[in-house]
């Protein structure tokens, strides 16, 4: 026996309320910043730029409710951005901002009436990963970046997504199934989603195969982003070595809200709960061993987003 969604009732957004709204999002502006960290990580992105290496960012859901797409999507428009990578729920986020402008919702208020996570509209986001696995074409971000770049979305200027297919920037997302709210819906088709979700993480493969000498970025993901980038990195290294090659040296980069030590070059014992936050584990030591570097700056993204942004516009004019 499995359960019966078609017993389901979804309501619109319209009948929702929603925790953010359009006064979220952050106008481009300079943000003062203090960690001589900022200018080191903005000078590695503008020599990646200049030698044509590769500068991935991988962003929790967090990120897109913070407000900072504006920084996001200048930074790729400018060409300091080659890959964009995000959750299940970075791309809901992203989806319902195109859509109605506004995102979020209670989960203690709605959990209580069952009604948590079943919003019409944003199931919207299984139709067209659906029809993507039919065609067989793309991915599930190029599939919803395209939806909304080509469809009847308000407010698409402020999709990371949409603006990755716009300027045809690989924008991937790796799902977890059962993990995000559309796979509460009955329209929801795991094969679909895991077929393009899965070739997504094939082109960020691709994308970490050109890291050699480039910058990668994690913002918020504490999960998926340690998780697919060493993976992603045991393939590209596996074919490389085959080959006489070498992707070792580049930089990793972490802002969270973590505490970390100031020397955070090897990782915490077994013993200390520190060991569980992946990031500091897998992308500020175990994956630079080999030559890398790694910076850690804590932080809210709505301040190291634009404090980043900010260090390469300094940078690049010095």
């Amino acid at each position: 026996m499995v359960f019966d969604r078609s017993k389901i009732k979804t309501k619109s957004l319209n009948e929702r309320i929603h925790d953010l709204d359009l006064s979220a999002i952050k106008p481009l502006e300079k943000k003062e910043y203090y960690n001589k960290d900022y200018r080191k990580v903005a000078l590695r992105a503008v020599e990646a730029k200049r030698r044509k290496k590769g500068i991935i960012v991988m962003l929790g859901a967090h990120v897109i409710r913070a407000g900072v797409q504006k920084y996001l999507i200048d930074l790729m428009e400018r060409g300091y951005i080659s890959c964009i990578a995000v959750n299940g729920g970075g791309m809901i986020h992203d989806f319902e901002f195109a859509l109605i402008g506004a995102t979020t919702e209670s989960v203690a208020h709605y959990i209580k009436e069952g009604q948590f996570g079943l919003w019409k509209e944003t199931g919207e986001i299984n139709d067209i990963t659906n029809r993507a696995f039919r065609q067989g074409e793309i991915g599930m971000g190029a599939a919803i970046g395209r939806a909304i770049c080509e469809g009847e979305y308000p407010y698409k200027d402020i999709s990371i997504l949409a603006a990755c297919y716009r300027l045809n920037i690989p924008g991937t997302v790796h799902i977890g199934i059962g993990y995000d709210i559309i796979h509460e819906h009955a329209n929801f088709d795991g094969a679909a989603a895991g077929a393009t979700s899965y070739l997504d993480f094939l082109r960020f493969v691709e994308t970490v195969s050109g890291l050699e000498g480039g910058v990668l970025l994690n913002f918020g993901s504490a999960v998926m982003a340690p998780e697919v980038f060493l993976k992603a990195l045991s393939m590209v290294r596996n074919v490389a070595n085959q080959e006489g090659r070498n992707v070792n040296q580049f930089t990793t980069v972490v802002c969270d809200l973590h505490d970390l030590p100031n020397d955070f070059s090897e990782e915490p014992s077994k013993k200390s709960p520190a060991y569980y936050f992946r990031p500091w584990k897998t992308m500020l030591v175990r994956t630079v061993t080999g030559g890398g570097e790694s910076f850690y700056i804590k932080g809210h993204h709505s301040e190291t987003i634009p404090a980043l942004w900010t260090a390469i516009n300094e940078e690049e004019s010095s």
